[in-house]
């Protein structure tokens, strides 16, 4: 009954007629603070939940504890898309900060079993790392951090002193600089004086794509293990340096919901973690408990959230030594928002976060022994397992070095051991050079993270899922791979990937250049040279260089004459793709070609300068939206139009020759624009449609895209099921995401510069396309029997196999381009990449007599 009173109490008094809470709202009692120490009304202006903390205030505040407390010492590690500081605060006791090397050093030991044994954890701080609102909407978190950061430093007494002798904390106040400031511009612009929690009123409506996202609409809690953004990659140097025990992840969930933290539903752990470690994380939920417990906060466990996906923030460090906690704060998603519970106020949201922040401190502290053990058996214990295992190394590379050199990049993050070959190496029945293969030996440190990242797994205990089912990354970035039953010799290790130049082969020339099809950055160099007006073609058929090297359809010829432009300007922007691109370009001395097709001939085809108009906004899914920007304008350089589609139905669509349809509804598109988009297709246009921009191209005339029927009557009447069951029923039904092998006609266009027709294709969706009749009009399809990894129901399996995954309809001169999944999933899925690419640059060019 007194913990109903209290929460009622915490809900309820601080209604729009009231003040604002004071600090002393949320701080423990009984706890003297620091007087030079200042509080944070004194640096941002405000009182803490009486607005939502703008970046720049939160920065400024920290900066201002830094010169405060000799408590914090504070260090930039790096900057987001938009050029927003990441910080991190290293806090910890004066004496501690003194040695914070050494304590550095001698902890990372833990880490490498040659050393570990020998080390005294009796005395050795633990490392607990602090995150706070990787999603920027979930702002509960990051005002929270303010709260936290000045307890840490201006708290006395014995019980503070004890803390910080035995813990070194690694502060991270805004997980997401960019999309924390975007919600709070949003929401601080729309407040009342008095509050409306009218959940229909503007302030927790926030417009599209809405903060919880990147500047590229990224979601960073999917980035941790192949870290493709900045943020990520600033938190992974930090994990790295100093393998903390613990890591804390502060989130929102919905508004009627309580306060959720881990563990997650068991069923759903990802078999490398070990059990510990779910033992460790339910003991260190006993204190959350207690703690929300005294303040009357409501909260639940062990269900709904999972502990699977490792490129989570509260799963990456279970397959590393440490422990992983999701914190889910039901979210006022503004300063008070009516619920099921009553009206909830932003105030009592962050003080629940604060409080398990607290917890979390007071649990490290208490075990703070058994988490050093921990973490000293889990890597001592990887490493007996990998001398059982009866594969020993990991070999992979690539014709396009790129793809192999990134995914390289990603072990080498991860602080794995690659190698380069001593020798010339067979990869999955194809030879390469040392200069192009790496080796990953398995008996290392990071052995189970290793498997975690290459793994392919089809059996599961559990048919739901949180986030993805399998996560394969030499399927993802496409590269030949294999695993060896014993070690080769290796060459030299590898610490770091470097840019690596092209070469141009055969100098320069008055006649001609060719470069390959196969390198990642192709259209980045096709770009540059239509930037500058330079004409380019694209080969259809196989020829041959007077050296006798064959050079395969896609490949691009630069002509020299009449270009209106010297042999040296042409030579500078080859030279730009060689040094920049990283291609090898050949030089052309004459066009005749006996074995194949001369360069005269109507084979090469001219290519036009892409004008590109990609669909955003409402109805539009913006993390789809968001990684084909950031392909074409992060990666590719490619100029690139971010149209609202309410802005669509009123612009004049003539400058543009390629619309990109991301995966969305489109509902809001007029009548009037589908007749204007008709007619600028059949002109010439070309539209690359994605996933369910699909059911709307075929509805509107625009596209044959016919899809098989997911509610089809079962032939067999079926078996009764218990009512209790129906959310887990349907959520089998769902697609969380698995790996899939095609079979594409390397022939068509859309697919230069792939050297195998077998491509692994990552799928979260139950799209499955009919096949065309014409025998030309499935340029790619699932194989019959295509699972490579993940999870997928008996019924979709069964509509997804020789389904069709791409194809395009013609009218007049322009062609409507459809494939019913994702290729740039979460900027790491490299090996779909061109056949987008190859889409903007070489649709226009696809033969009608190949249409659906």
């Amino acid at each position: 009954m007194r913990c109903l009173i209290l929460l009622i109490f915490s809900l309820y008094f601080f209604t729009p007629a009231h003040t604002q809470p004071s600090l002393s709202y949320y701080l423990p009692e009984g706890v003297n603070y620091n007087p030079s120490i200042p509080p944070p009304q004194a640096v941002i202006g405000h009182e803490v939940g009486e607005w939502h903390i703008s970046h720049d205030r939160l920065v400024n505040y920290m900066y201002a504890l830094d010169r405060a407390s000799d408590r914090i010492s504070l260090e930039v590690t790096g900057h987001t898309h938009e050029g927003r500081p990441l910080l991190l605060l290293t806090i910890t006791s004066p004496k501690n900060h003194q040695n914070i090397e050494a304590i550095r050093s001698q902890h990372v030991q833990l880490t490498d079993p040659s050393k570990s044994s020998s080390l005294d954890i009796r005395n050795m701080p633990v490392v607990f790392y602090m995150g706070f609102s990787i999603h920027g909407n979930e702002a509960s978190g990051s005002n929270a951090a303010l709260l936290v950061a000045y307890h840490l430093a201006a708290a006395q007494g014995k019980e503070m002193d004890d803390y910080l002798n035995n813990v070194v904390i690694l502060f991270d106040p805004s997980f997401n600089p960019d999309g924390l400031h975007r919600f709070s511009s949003w929401v601080n612009s729309r407040k009342s004086k008095v509050i409306s929690a009218d959940p229909a009123d503007m302030e927790h409506n926030e417009p599209w794509p809405g903060g919880r996202t990147n500047h590229y609409w990224f979601d960073l809690n999917r980035d941790w293990l192949v870290a493709q953004q900045p943020e990520s990659q600033a938190r992974i140097a930090t994990f790295h340096k100093w393998k903390p025990n613990v890591l804390t992840d502060h989130h929102e969930m919905g508004t009627n919901a309580t306060f959720f933290f881990q563990p997650g539903v068991p069923s759903r752990v990802h078999p490398l973690t070990p059990a510990k470690n779910q033992e460790l994380t339910r003991k260190i939920g006993e204190f959350h408990a207690k703690a929300l417990d005294n303040i009357g906060s409501f909260y639940y466990t062990q269900e709904g959230y999972d502990d699977f996906y490792y490129g989570k923030g509260s799963t990456f460090p279970d397959v590393q030594g440490a422990v992983g906690i999701l914190f889910e704060q039901a979210s006022s998603r503004g300063h008070a928002q009516e619920s099921i519970n009553g009206v909830l106020h932003f105030a009592f949201t962050i003080r629940n976060q604060f409080v398990t922040a607290l917890s979390t401190l007071q649990a490290v502290n208490s075990i703070r022994e058994e988490l050093l053990n921990y973490q000293r058996d889990f890597f001592k214990n990887a490493v007996a397992e990998a001398t059982k295992d009866p594969v020993k190394a990991f070999a992979f590379a690539s014709t396009d070095k790129v793809r192999a050199n990134e995914l390289a990049r990603i072990f080498i993050r991860h602080q794995v051991d690659v190698y380069r070959p001593a020798a010339t190496i067979s990869i999955g029945g194809k030879s390469f050079d040392a200069e192009s293969a790496f080796i990953v030996p398995l008996n290392q440190p990071q052995y189970r993270l290793i498997k975690g990242m290459i793994e392919r797994r089809t059996a599961f205990q559990d048919s739901l899922f949180y986030d993805i089912s399998t996560w394969t990354l030499p399927l993802a970035f496409g590269v030949e791979h294999e695993e060896l039953k014993a070690l080769p010799s290796l060459g030299t290790k590898i610490t770091e990937i470097t840019h690596q130049s092209g070469k141009l082969v055969g100098g320069a020339s008055q006649y001609a250049y060719v470069f390959e099809p196969f390198g990642y950055y192709v259209p980045r160099a096709l770009n540059r040279l239509l930037q500058n007006n330079i004409r380019v073609k694209v080969a259809t058929e196989p020829f041959f260089h007077p050296s006798g090297k064959r050079f395969e359809r896609g490949s691009i010829l630069v002509t020299v004459a009449d270009q209106g432009k010297s042999a040296d300007q042409i030579q500078f922007q080859i030279r730009e793709i060689t040094e920049k691109d990283g291609i090898d370009v050949y030089a052309f001395n004459t066009g005749l070609d006996y074995k194949g097709v001369s360069l005269g001939s109507n084979a090469f085809l001219p290519l036009r300068k892409p004008e590109i108009a990609l669909l955003v906004g409402e109805g539009v899914n913006a993390n789809d939206a968001g990684e084909l920007w950031h392909l074409l304008d992060d990666r590719m350089r490619i100029p690139v139009t971010a149209l609202p589609v309410d802005v669509l139905n009123r612009t004049n669509i003539n400058r543009y020759n390629t619309i990109i349809f991301p995966n969305g509804s489109y509902n809001s598109i007029s009548e009037s624009t589908k007749e204007r988009l008709k007619t600028w297709v059949q002109n010439g246009g070309v539209i690359i449609g994605f996933d369910a921009a699909l059911n709307w191209l075929n509805s509107a005339g625009l596209g044959k895209f016919e899809m098989k029927k997911t509610d089809q009557p079962a032939d067999k009447p079926e078996k009764p099921r218990a009512y209790a069951d129906i959310e887990e029923y349907r959520g089998a039904q769902q697609s969380p995401g698995a790996i899939f092998e095609t079979q594409a006609d390397l022939t068509n266009p859309l697919f230069y510069g792939y050297t195998s027709g077998r491509i692994p294709v990552f799928k979260d969706n139950n799209l499955f396309m009919e096949n065309s009749k014409n025998p030309y009009g499935n340029p790619m399809v699932y194989t019959a029997n295509p699972l490579l990894s993940g999870y997928i129901s008996k019924a979709n399996y069964a509509k997804l196999k020789n389904s069709s995954v791409a194809g395009f309809s013609a009218s007049g001169r322009g062609r409507v381009i459809g494939f019913t999944d994702n290729l740039a999933f979460r900027a790491f899925w490299l090996g779909t990449n061109k056949i987008f690419t190859n889409a903007v640059f070489y649709g226009h060019l696809l033969n009608e007599a190949a249409t659906r």
